[in-house]
């Protein structure tokens, strides 16, 4: 059965909410018609059709500004593209052609960082293995009248799907997971009854609550933890080139739905050096979603990483930042550590906005300008910071190859460039469960494991219980006191 049909399927039984708010929002922003790939097909690169023409556009540059330059980046780089003017990056601008990757490896090969396993063989995607791109991840549990389909993919992955989740959930034994009800949507317009508990539910959508276990920044002042989120996307090689060229290093946060897509283009991510982290199945706000279906997404996706690359990240980005204790409870459960990005005293969150350019909701020009207050604000910090970026869409890698990295690189004073596991000094062994040696990392279940977690203030008592003793902090105090804990426990 094609994957299409088994998504329409799904769509029928009630597998997505697509009437939420946060959904149309993302959907406006985000939603690309993907040609879904041939069962059993290795897929190679980003070959899907785009609603977004591909077809290069924009005059080059070697200027660089914070007004409508061209580009930032000189004539002839390895971009293997121009850049636009800012004032030219609009949802409605012809696309950038995509490029193929260009390094391929065997199976077997060797990975940058020590102790992890080689690459595995090469990844095959076969519709039945997985669940529909996009849709939130199943869990197994559906209504009765799914059992009156014909289709044996379905059923298939059903019967795989249901048996995969009910291991993943094992992980969850022992520790407290909060007894919270799913939020409406994600938002606090759309669920004010939690809104007004957000201090106690730990929520940072409504309030930026943190705990002590989640990074949101980097501890160095003027530091800057580069990330990406999304892909890998069609459009992900010109920054991966970018970045190469500059030296820089840079965490992507990947969705599942884009991993089984674009296998080959993670592969270069993380064989060039870059940390590879989970950013859910199929994007949707955490907080809104079962234990169960959370418990999905996060397992799906970092399937599918090991899948392609043999390593399961121990790091997480919530889509949105939408979190709370419940979600921020599981995650740890699950050995992966939430990653949010950063918030000032006063309220200000570090997100350029890029997302919202696709979508019409601002432009290019808009973008660099909140971008360039996110710059002034860092310098205010006691801390560096971590900044909301994302590689999924043409404009958004024009904006960051073009316009937000370059402006970093140059900026006064210096800042300090790195991917968020190593401005967090997390060493880079630590960042997957294979390799990772620490006990105390990310948290252990003390209810089924004799070690214990060093300093005593990470969010986790001797009875197994992560939630009582996350202090409920503002994001403000938790930046400073959270990595004092955080540093006994990674190095």
């Amino acid at each position: 059965m094609q994957l299409h049909a088994l998504v329409a399927l799904l769509t029928l039984i009630g597998a997505a909410n697509a009437n939420d708010r946060h959904v149309r929002l993302a959907k406006k922003a985000f939603n690309v018609a993907r040609a879904p790939p041939s069962s059993g097909s290795t897929i190679t690169s980003a070959t899907s059709t785009s609603s977004i023409s591909s077809s290069s556009s924009g005059s080059s540059s070697t200027s660089a500004g914070a007004s409508t330059t061209t580009s930032a980046v000189a004539s002839g780089s390895p971009i293997g593209t121009s850049i636009p003017p800012l004032s030219q990056i609009t949802s409605g601008m012809p696309s950038q052609s995509t490029l193929p990757p260009t390094k391929t490896y065997s199976a077997g090969a060797t990975p940058p960082i020590s102790g992890v396993p080689p690459l595995p063989t090469p990844f095959v995607y076969r519709a039945t293995d997985w669940p529909p791109q996009d849709q939130i991840a199943p869990t197994g549990v559906f209504p009765p009248s799914a059992i009156y389909t014909n289709s044996h993919a379905l059923f298939a992955l059903l019967r795989s799907g249901s048996a995969e989740v009910a291991e993943w959930m094992k992980e969850l034994d022992g520790f407290n997971i909060p007894d919270f009800s799913p939020t409406a949507d994600g938002t606090c317009v759309g669920d004010p009854v939690a809104a007004a508990d957000a201090a106690d539910r730990g929520w940072w959508t409504c309030g930026g609550y943190t705990r002590v276990t989640d990074i949101t920044a980097c501890p160095d002042k003027l530091t800057w933890g580069v990330s990406f989120d999304d892909g890998p996307g069609f459009y992900s090689k010109q920054l991966l080139n970018f970045l190469t060229s500059q030296n820089i290093t840079s965490t992507f946060f990947v969705v599942g739905s884009r991993v089984i897509e674009r296998p080959q283009v993670l592969i270069e991510e993380y064989m060039a050096g870059h940390e590879i982290a989970v950013h859910t199945w199929s994007h949707r706000p955490l907080t809104m979603l079962t234990t169960e279906q959370v418990v999905a997404e996060l397992g799906w996706t970092r399937k599918a990483i090991k899948a392609v690359l043999g390593v399961t990240p121990t790091l997480m980005r919530p889509p949105y930042g939408d979190i709370d204790d419940r979600v921020r409870a599981i995650s740890l459960a699950m050995g992966m550590v939430p990653v949010i990005w950063t918030r000032t005293p006063s309220g200000a969150t570090f997100d350029t906005n890029d997302w919202k350019v696709p979508g019409g909701v601002v432009t290019g020009s808009q973008s660099f300008a909140t971008f360039q207050a996110i710059l002034t604000n860092a310098t205010l910090l006691n801390t560096g910071f971590i900044v909301l970026e994302h590689d999924l869409y043409s404009q958004t890698v024009d904006l960051a190859i073009g316009y937000t990295l370059p402006a970093a690189m140059s900026f006064n004073p210096h800042l300090t460039m790195d991917s968020i596991g190593e401005c967090n000094h997390i060493p880079a062994t630590n960042l997957y469960r294979e390799s990772n040696k620490n006990t105390s990392f990310p948290y252990p279940n003390s209810t089924s494991s004799d070690s214990s977690v060093s300093g005593g203030s990470g969010g986790h008592s001797s009875s197994g219980d992560i939630s009582m003793n996350i202090d409920r902090i503002p994001m403000s105090i938790a930046v400073v006191a959270g990595f004092a804990a955080l540093s006994s426990l990674l190095l």
